[in-house]
């Protein structure tokens, strides 16, 4: 965990300074660029800066709009998940007694690993094998579940019971899936590529000006590090500072009510 944070705070600074230098560049461009040319140096230059600013304010929407909705459908899919298992589990009463306490103890194991497979995010091989463990009870649970509800001979019973099951794997299986969904890693190098070129560009424009602005160069990246790492944030939940584990408390206290 400390070396993610570390990785983190590199990149957030890393980000900070290349656009303050990739700014300073730009100006420092303009400036050969006046000299040489006073007249015609920014002749033309209005609709391609415009061009390249649109772009980067359309991929930056994009990709944040994207990385929200996904953080609400994971909320959503805890809860979803946290229903599904406790039906699952209050629905076991219908089969035979007998069958009853080693199923159950099942879920307790079954709950107990899907809880744990993403609070061992970031360390992905921990979290793998978690998903394995889940796995494995999952097919434990369908076996014993099916064998107990031929006893009843009941098809009702059979199929309210393996009925919640599977919406309870569908979801599980879900939101695994959606944990796994990202944009291709291309999106975000555009976007770092459009960040420093729009660097570029504002630091050329600046250059009108024989003293270097700072509060505009400053505020500009300052700015612009902050939503990229909000966008990294709400993309990536589970290691970031915007988090999504206080909605993990829904599982653990359905655990909890598990006796």
């Amino acid at each position: 965990m400390n070396s993610l944070i570390e990785w983190y705070i590199v990149f957030a600074v890393g980000l900070f300074v290349t656009i303050v230098l990739a700014s300073e560049i730009g100006r420092r461009s303009g400036f050969r660029m006046r000299k040489s040319d006073p007249e015609g140096a920014t002749r033309g230059t209005g609709t391609i800066d415009a061009a390249i600013f649109g772009l980067m304010g359309l991929l930056l929407t994009f990709t944040f709009f994207g990385a929200a909705s996904r953080f609400d459908s994971r909320r959503e899919d805890i809860l979803r998940e946290a229903n599904t298992i406790g039906t699952a589990f209050l629905r076991i009463k219908l089969v035979p007694p007998p069958s009853q306490q080693h199923i159950r103890e099942k879920f307790r194991q079954y709950l107990d690993a899907r809880i744990a497979v993403y609070k061992k995010i970031p360390d992905l091989a921990a979290a793998a094998s978690e998903l394995r463990r889940a796995d494995s009870l999952k097919q434990d649970i369908w076996t014993m579940t099916i064998s107990a509800c031929e006893q009843t001979r009941d098809p009702a019973v059979k199929s309210l019971v393996l009925g919640s099951l599977n919406e309870m794997f569908d979801m599980a299986d879900l939101r695994t899936g959606r944990a796994r969904m990202h944009p291709p890693i291309i999106v975000y190098v555009m976007l770092l590529v459009l960040v420093i070129a729009c660097s570029l560009l504002a630091g050329n424009v600046m250059a009108e000006s024989k003293a270097r602005n700072w509060l505009h160069i400053l505020s500009f990246a300052v700015v612009l590090t902050l939503t990229v790492l909000v966008i990294v944030d709400l993309e990536f939940p589970r290691i970031g500072t915007i988090r999504i584990d206080e909605w993990d408390r829904v599982l653990q206290e359905l655990r909890a009510s598990m006796t």
